[in-house]
């Protein structure tokens, strides 16, 4: 074959892989707000800007800390689970928020979901403690806004309630997929 045409066969290759890659991860975020049961989650301000991507607001949810009472089994304090995944069965309240009924670092060890539960997958961040509680990131801690919108929001977060509607796949994935102040809607996500 000639040197030319196997450069340009190469370049081509590469190119489809590039493009195939990030069509895949496109579709899979799309999925999960397409198709993914929707839980409302209260959020807790924190500082809203990063110089280098833009104005965003950085979330801090009520789920986010887990009592190490509501693992299974208990959290004894006795390792280190730091970056391990997590799996939180999360119960809809009568307010309409959801919240932790339940944790563990192994999906079947969670009890029966009841109809409207949703199961959420989060990676522990803070080592917990026997009697204590640990911390859980669940991908959804950081809503890029317009620019110019974070530290209204910022200062708003701190005088009245503000929640996130998001979406969350079978597999536990979850993506914000509404900000909201109070019950208005602020920003949705598009879908691609």
């Amino acid at each position: 074959m000639n040197p030319s045409r196997l450069v340009l066969a190469g370049a081509v290759l590469i190119s489809a892989l590039q493009i195939g890659f990030l069509s895949w991860n496109i579709a899979g975020r799309a999925a999960v707000l397409r198709n993914g049961q929707e839980v409302l989650l209260q959020v807790q301000p924190v500082d809203p800007r990063d110089l280098l991507r833009g104005d965003y607001v950085r979330l801090g949810y009520d789920i986010a800390t887990i009592p190490a009472a509501l693992f299974v089994p208990p959290l004894t304090g006795d390792g280190d689970y730091e970056a391990h995944p997590v799996w939180v069965l999360l119960s809809k309240q009568e307010d309409g928020y959801f919240t932790v009924r339940s944790a563990a670092f192994d999906r079947a060890a969670l009890p029966a979901a009841e109809a409207g539960d949703v199961v959420i997958h989060g990676v522990a961040a803070g080592r917990p403690y026997a009697g204590g509680s640990t911390t859980v990131d669940y991908g959804l801690e950081r809503f890029y806004l317009p620019e110019g919108q974070g530290k209204p929001i910022e200062i708003d977060m701190r005088t009245r309630p503000f929640a996130v509607v998001a979406a969350v796949a079978d597999n536990g994935s979850a993506q914000i997929k509404r900000f909201l102040d109070g019950t208005t809607v602020l920003f949705e996500e598009p879908l691609y």
